[in-house]
């Protein structure tokens, strides 16, 4: 049913393929939210204590999720072009390159994290009590950082290949893992003892290192017959692992340029308005997390047949896969608003039944003000897939330094009162005009509706200026480069090739393998 070949993504209707390929990837971040619910549901049985110090860990966990995306993210689009151009070996050369940039750029920043985690927490202003539970979570999560970067490095070079059902498996089965071993870690079966919030961060590893088991069974072929790592893939090639560090380093700087501000709001909202305001902040920040999912399932199903449409030298296509994308988020999240908009005080009850009257009025009007500007929110991730696919990942990066740095946080800013003083990770600024949290809640939403037409604009402006076509030039040259870097193999590998032709159909490493991607294209 979910079925989609890879002609059909260079080749068919650009509107349905895109939806098959992005359903799968809607449920595999429906089962993420699941599984960041987990060690909050039964730390919620343990202690106060425990539930903060999931919570404070979670900033810091996410700007060092930037370090995740380099690879991960770079791989999939780079992966995607050399399909598209049929380019099956560079493809797979790339994928283990793009995993060994995600295992030494992880490791090289989960080091020091484990190390220094106690420090680094005391950062956030927690008493030592606190700091020291937040520390042991942090040290034992991030120590497998470069587990889970290279597992969904490997994932998304799947959803290139446009083999997105693959991803929500490992997904699914992570998180059932994650959801057996929370609870007995945390509070002890038998001869397991109750190790609290160890536990949990245990749960969390445990579950990373069995995705990324799953993942590298399905790469060496068994129950897949998509994307393969074959042994002549692991090559280790200088070029491809600029290519990938070029791509991804902006993209992961887009994500550290966003969680920073993302951390400073917040300690903006608990000045501004106290426990009713971060109350308020915290409701409407779960609900769009809930909202964005379709967004992102579609952003990441966009940049695969972006990236394979120019690879095939099709720009046109990769333009109208962008605009359609584009439209079915936007309708759907005008929809997804008027919603929300009308149903604001039974979302607020739904979520937060015990809210005072000022934080329900609170929550109230910033579930209103997203809701209103959701169709921004969301059309944003699939204008961003355009410039990712074609491999223009600086423009995200720029896209978000304004939203966030040049628009979200001034506002925002102007919601302290003129006497206050705030600081976060050692930053410290005497701002102030005194417009009370609201302006924080505007500064959200205005910064969604400029941010998705500032964007748009640049789109039609860098589209009319031959964008994609230069794409889809780069992909050709990368494919042509990537054959001339291996002519110093080509003698030995032509006297292999009788022998490796005989071999293909057991091995996946010739032409029989090709075939088959192409047609089964597979488990979308």
């Amino acid at each position: 049913m979910l079925d989609v070949s890879q002609e059909e993504i260079t080749d068919g209707p650009i509107g349905r393929v895109l939806l098959l390929l992005a359903a799968p990837l809607v449920a595999q971040n429906l089962v993420y939210v699941a599984n960041a619910l987990i060690d909050t549901f039964w730390l919620g049985r343990v202690s106060e204590e425990a539930v903060a110090a999931v919570g404070l860990s979670l900033p810091i966990q996410s700007l060092l999720g930037a370090t995740v995306v380099v690879a991960a993210v770079g791989t999939q689009i780079l992966v995607a072009q050399r399909v598209g151009a049929d380019d099956e070996s560079g493809a797979r050369r790339l994928a283990v390159n793009g995993g060994l940039v995600a295992l030494v750029v992880t490791v090289a920043v989960a080091v020091p994290v484990v190390v220094f985690a106690e420090e680094l927490v005391a950062t956030l202003g927690a008493d030592p009590a606190l700091a020291a539970t937040t520390a042991t979570y942090l040290a034992i999560v991030i120590a497998v950082l470069p587990v889970g970067a290279v597992g969904d490095t490997v994932e998304n070079c799947f959803t290139a290949y446009g083999d997105t059902r693959a991803v929500l498996h490992v997904s699914v089965a992570s998180v059932l893992v994650n959801l057996v071993a929370a609870p007995v870690l945390i509070f002890g079966v038998g001869p397991v003892p109750a190790l609290g919030v160890a536990g949990a961060a245990l749960g969390t590893a445990l579950a990373g290192v069995v995705g990324l088991l799953h993942v590298l069974a399905y790469a060496g072929g068994i129950y897949r017959d998509t994307f393969r790592l074959t042994r002549e893939a692991f090559v280790f090639d200088p070029a491809d692992i600029r290519e990938v560090v070029s791509v991804g380093l902006p993209l992961g700087g887009q994500r550290g340029v966003s969680e920073l501000v993302r951390v400073l709001v917040v300690g903006l909202v608990a000045i501004a308005g106290g426990a009713a305001g971060v109350a308020a902040y915290t409701v409407g920040a779960r609900v769009a997390t809930l909202a964005i999912v379709p967004a992102l399932g579609m952003q990441q199903a966009a940049q695969s047949m972006i990236g394979q449409n120019l690879g095939a030298d099709e720009p046109d296509r990769a333009r109208r896969t962008t605009t359609v994308g584009t439209g079915i988020v936007v309708a759907a999240f005008l929809a997804l608003g008027a919603v929300q908009f009308f149903f604001a005080g039974a979302i607020t009850d739904l979520f937060a039944p015990d809210l005072s009257a000022t934080g329900r009025d609170l929550s109230v009007l910033y579930l209103q003000l997203l809701a209103v500007t959701y169709w921004g929110l969301g059309g944003t991730y699939t204008l961003l897939a355009g410039f990712n696919g074609a491999s223009r990942t600086r423009t995200s990066f720029v896209a978000d330094a304004i939203k966030y740095w040049g628009i979200r946080f001034p506002i925002a800013v102007a919601a302290v009162p003129t006497t206050a003083t705030f600081g976060a990770f050692g930053v410290a600024i005497t701002p102030g005009l005194g417009w009370g949290v609201e302006a924080v809640f505007w500064a959200v939403a205005i910064s969604n509706a400029v941010g998705f037409l500032g964007l748009g604009a640049y789109f039609i402006y860098a589209t009319k200026r031959g964008m994609f076509e230069a794409a889809a030039e780069d992909a050709s040259a990368g494919e042509s480069d990537g054959s001339a870097g291996e002519s110093d193999r080509s003698v030995e590998e032509d006297d292999r090739s009788v022998e490796e032709d005989d071999e293909s159909s057991g091995e996946g490493g010739g032409s029989g393998e090709t075939d088959g991607a192409s047609t089964a294209a597979d488990d979308d």
